[in-house]
Formats: C-alpha cells, structure tokens, sequence
C-alpha cells in the first residue's frame, strides 16, 4: 500500500522531534534526576525513532511499537513530575496520532 500523505507527515513531524529531542538525553538537568534516568531517557527516544521507521514503511509494528513507548514515556514524565505545557501538547498530538495510525493500521503490512 503507498503511504497516506497524512502518515508521511506525522512522520516527518516526529523525525524532526526526535532530532531535537535527543540531545536532552544527554544534558544535566536529565541527568541530576537519577543515575538511570538518561538510559531510559535514551531508550525512549531510540524506541520512538523505530517506531517512526515502522510507521515510514506502513508496518504494524511500527503502530504498535508507538503505543508502547508513548505509554512508557507517560509513565515516566509523570514519575519525574514533568507537566509542562510540552508534556501536555505532546500527549494530545500522540493521541491525535494514534487515531490517525489506528484508521489505517488495517491496511498496514503485518510482515516485517
């Protein structure tokens, strides 16, 4: 199936984030919250860059892989007590993501 126009821009989207986004694994702010804050910091940010190359070539796992690392990373903003107003919009715009990624994982390829 060719990829939806509106898949290949959230993608885009969240490649852009993710560059901009990993270089906080490393800085110190992160860092002064826990020993193995950044591992898993950087563990998010990894699991999000693979769900965008799953989401890329309209994969199923990509979609799944997506909602797994988005509830961790909820988890894990609320456990540092992280609610700024970046939390929050980036809760609503993976919410409004996975709508849009869930109207055509059907249609997605379940191979690898």
């Amino acid at each position: 199936m060719k990829r939806p126009l509106i898949i290949t821009w959230i993608c885009i989207i969240g490649f852009i984030s993710i560059i901009f986004t990993f270089p906080a694994v490393f800085s110190p702010s992160v860092k002064k919250l826990g020993d193995f804050v950044p591992a898993l910091y950087g563990f998010l940010v990894a699991g999000s860059f693979i769900a965008y190359i799953g989401l890329w070539h309209m994969k199923q796992w990509g979609v799944q892989l997506f909602l797994v690392i988005f509830f961790i990373k909820t988890l894990f903003l609320m456990s540092i007590n992280d609610y700024g107003p970046g939390t929050i919009s980036g809760i609503v715009f993976s919410v409004i993501f996975t709508g849009v990624f869930l109207k055509f994982y059907p249609k997605m390829d379940l191979n690898l």
